[in-house]
C-alpha cells in the first residue's frame, strides 16, 4: 500500500510540475533557425518548446499543415503539457489556421502570430506570374494572394485565443508599393486581422525580423501569459474564445 501510495504522489508531483509547451512554427522559406531567438527566450520563461522545421517551399499549405503540426503536438503531449500554444511568423500561422480547419486541437491555448498574412498579400498579387516567384516561394507562396480561391479567404473567422503583432517598418520598399500603408515590407496591418481574433498591437519592424526582436518577443511572452498585448498600439477586442485555461 506505501509503495503505490508513493508513487501516486509521484505521478501527482509530475503532472504538477509539467510545463505550458509552445509550437514554434516558421514562415516561407525560412527554417526553424529562423526562430532560435524566440525558442530560447520561451524557454528562459519556463515554457517547454517546440521549433517545427518544415519544408515551406515544396509542398502545398493543405500537405504542410498536417506535416508541420501532427508530429509537433505529438511532442508537446509527450512532455505531458497541460496547455499547448502556438507562436507564429507569417505563413505559420496559415498552417495553423488550416489545421484547425479539420482538427480539434483539445488542449490548446493561446496563439501569437507575427506578420500573418491572414487576408493575404498584394505582394503575391502582383508577383505570381513574374518568373522565378514560383520557383521561389513554391506551391505554397502562390496561394497566398487576396483572391476568393487563394487559402487565406476560405479559412473563415477564428475560433481560439489569438493575438496578432503587425510590423509597421519595411526594409523592402519595391515591395511596400504594392502594399496599403503601414504594411511591413510583405503585409500591410490591414491584412494581418482576422474576424474573432482578441488582441492586436504594431511595432516598428519589418517582417524578416519580427521574431527576433527583443520588443516583439517581450509581447509575445504578455500574451501567452495575460491575453493582451501592452504599450499605446496594443487593442483588445471581445471575441469568442477568451482565455479558458489558465496562464503557465
Amino acid at each position: 500500500m506505501r509503495i503505490i501510495l508513493s508513487a501516486v504522489l509521484l505521478l501527482l508531483s509530475f503532472n504538477g510540475m509539467a510545463k505550458d509547451c509552445v509550437v514554434l512554427l516558421h514562415g516561407l522559406a525560412r527554417s526553424a533557425g529562423a526562430m532560435e531567438t524566440m525558442q530560447q527566450a520561451l524557454d528562459d520563461a519556463g515554457y517547454h518548446s517546440v521549433n517545427v522545421d518544415y519544408p515551406s517551399r515544396d509542398y502545398s499549405v493543405e500537405a504542410l499543415a498536417p506535416m508541420a503540426i501532427t508530429p509537433a503536438l505529438a511532442q508537446c503531449r509527450a512532455e505531458q503539457s497541460r496547455v499547448i500554444h502556438f507562436v507564429t511568423h507569417s505563413m505559420g500561422g496559415i498552417l495553423l489556421r488550416q489545421y484547425l480547419q479539420h482538427n480539434v486541437i483539445t488542449d490548446l491555448g493561446r496563439v501569437v502570430m507575427m506578420g500573418p498574412p491572414n487576408r493575404g498579400s498584394q505582394v503575391v498579387d502582383n508577383l505570381k506570374d513574374v518568373p522565378g516567384f514560383e520557383a521561389f516561394n513554391g506551391p505554397a507562396g502562390m496561394q497566398l494572394g487576396t483572391g476568393e480561391h487563394d487559402i487565406p479567404k476560405q479559412l473563415g473567422p477564428v475560433s481560439f485565443e489569438l493575438g496578432i503583432i503587425a510590423g509597421t517598418s519595411s526594409i523592402n520598399l519595391i515591395l511596400s508599393n504594392f502594399l496599403p500603408n503601414p504594411d511591413d515590407g510583405k503585409v500591410s496591418v490591414e491584412n494581418t486581422k482576422v474576424q474573432g481574433m482578441c488582441a492586436l498591437v504594431t511595432v516598428e519592424v519589418s517582417h524578416p525580423f519580427l521574431m527576433k526582436r527583443q520588443q516583439v518577443i517581450d509581447q509575445v511572452l504578455h500574451f501567452l501569459r495575460s491575453g493582451s498585448f501592452f504599450g499605446d498600439s496594443a487593442q483588445q477586442f471581445t471575441c469568442p474564445a477568451q482565455r479558458q485555461v489558465k496562464p503557465a
